[in-house]
């Protein structure tokens, strides 16, 4: 088991190294390992230090052990595994189990006098079995290309690591930076604990705010169903649709990161993590009511600009609207629903410590432009389209009517009505777009920033030549989570009147002569 352990190790480092540049042997740095028989090494070590600065610096707790010489072989021993020797460019030698054994006997009293810690990594059982007396062999010199490399030459490019306390366990489908096992922290990587209680709450208050304005659009529409015919109808559906999505968002609210993260285990040395995937139940249902009603308000938006169209720009009544029904209802359920299972089945969960909810994109570029981004400038590219050409046509009504004053005043009115609900709806919307839109382009920058800030605590290869270094504003956030409850607060100043006023004076004045 030890060997393939060890045998497991190398494999995954060397999986993980193919994927970068100008991994060759390189000139042996660390003076403690100068006199060594030979004078070229390879990293990542079996450590897992990525350069022969980080593997001095971890060395160091060892020194007392080599200055002492608790073992003939202490030395040799310290630097085939902190340094091992790089022989034909990528032929890495590890110290033997034999030697191991040897050393850690011989040492063991003085480790304990010292209260020095053995590393994982370096456990004998994990190391193969060989001979020690085989030289490793002649000195490397060169690259592949013959070219020799010299201490002073440029660093190299190592990409991103995933620090030790992000690593999850297999099977679950974790991806974060590209890197497989691995997730993002929570609390969230880029905001501090008390801007994240300032978020939270102002989430927590706005999404109150929009679940009042739909229930109450939604409850009036049952006070008088009769009110509320094609091509009005779709207007409730919207408010119903988000009035549950502001209610998810409540939730998270009141869940704080519990869903949304998962908790730390001190065991395996995980930290607490944001979760991804479908495997967490009640992120899972979270994200898959959240999406779902979040893709139906827009489209069922889009099927009123139809209604509006059909009724203004092709005359039709009220009846004939009301028989397609039954495929608006296929449209507006069908398509969100659709593409929630595909979001399910490609695994693309997100708990997003924020809000305290689970969604889709927060850390996946292509979900976010696919199954966000995308979809929503579909609908709003066709709504606008649809809700143009019905205003054209009602304008063209009106000159026809021009004469009949009463009419074109109704008219005019309507108009105008149309025009304050859509400009209610679209402006928050193209705002969120571009927030969208902004967070796409500047992702990869805020992600470069945040391992360049965490790099040397996390003991992980900071970034490689990074040109440009931003961080984003915690007011970005707050706007693109107001603009996307806020969108839903429109059918308020549709169906605020002197009609609906009257109509709950009624309905509490019925309830009062029944008591």
């Amino acid at each position: 088991m030890g060997v393939l352990a060890f045998s497991a190790t190398c494999s995954l480092l060397l999986t993980l190294v193919r994927g970068h540049s100008l991994f060759t042997c390189e000139p042996i740095t660390i003076s403690r390992c100068s006199g060594m028989p030979y004078n070229m090494t390879f990293f990542p070590n079996i450590m897992g230090h990525y350069d022969q600065d980080t593997a001095a610096l971890q060395m160091e707790p060892f020194l007392p052990l080599m200055n002492l010489h608790c073992s003939p072989d202490i030395h040799t021993f310290l630097c085939k595994a902190f340094v091992p020797a790089c022989l034909e460019q990528v032929h890495v030698i590890h110290p033997c189990r034999s030697l191991c054994e040897k050393v850690y006997s011989d040492c063991k009293k003085l480790m304990d006098t010292f209260a020095i810690a053995w590393p994982e990594e370096l456990e004998c059982s994990r190391l193969v079995n060989c001979d020690e007396t085989v030289p490793a062999t002649a000195a490397v010199t060169t690259d592949l290309h013959g070219t020799p490399k010299t201490p002073g030459q440029a660093r190299r490019d190592y990409g991103f690591w995933c620090p030790r306390h992000l690593h999850t366990t297999n099977g679950q489908g974790y991806k974060f930076l590209g890197i497989d096992q691995c997730a993002p922290p929570c609390p969230n990587m880029y905001f501090k604990n008390y801007e994240l209680d300032v978020a939270k709450s102002f989430i927590g208050i706005v999404s109150i705010f929009c679940l009042c304005a739909t229930l109450f659009t939604f409850l009036t529409f049952l006070i008088d169903v009769k009110r509320f015919r094609y091509p009005e109808r779709p207007i409730i559906y919207y408010s119903v649709c988000y009035s549950i999505v502001s209610l998810m968002y409540f939730i998270g609210f009141l869940l704080g990161n519990r869903t949304a993260c998962n908790k730390a285990d001190d065991k395996l040395e995980i930290g607490e993590t944001v979760v991804l995937g479908s495997q967490n139940k009640a992120c899972t249902f979270l994200f898959m009511v959240l999406y779902f009603f979040t893709m139906a308000g827009t489209i069922w938006w889009v099927i009123l600009t139809i209604t509006w169209f059909l009724a203004a720009g092709r005359k039709w009544s009220c009846e004939a609207i009301a028989q397609k029904a039954m495929w608006f209802h296929a449209v507006a359920w069908g398509t969100p629903g659709f593409l929630t299972i595909m979001l399910l089945a490609m695994n693309k969960v997100e708990g997003d410590n924020i809000s305290g909810v689970c969604f889709v994109g927060l850390y996946d570029l292509d979900a976010s432009l696919y199954f966000v981004l995308l979809p929503l400038c579909l609908c709003v590219f066709f709504g606008l389209s649809l809700l143009l050409a019905g205003i054209i046509s009602l304008n063209h009504v009106r000159q026809v009517i021009q004469h009949d004053g009463r009419n074109q005043e109704k008219l005019k009115k309507f108009m105008i009505r149309i025009g304050v609900f859509s400009g209610l709806y679209l402006v928050p919307l193209v705002a969120l777009l571009g927030c969208y839109v902004y967070e796409l382009v500047n992702r990869k920058i805020w992600e470069t920033t945040w391992v360049f800030d965490h790099c040397d605590q996390y003991h992980i290869p900071c970034p490689y030549q990074a040109k440009a270094l931003a961080r984003p504003e915690i007011f970005l956030f707050l706007m693109k989570y107001l603009l996307t409850l806020i969108v839903g607060i429109s059918p308020v100043f549709w169906v605020g009147s002197k009609k609906t006023c009257s109509e709950w004076a009624n309905f509490f004045n019925r309830n009062r002569k029944r008591e």
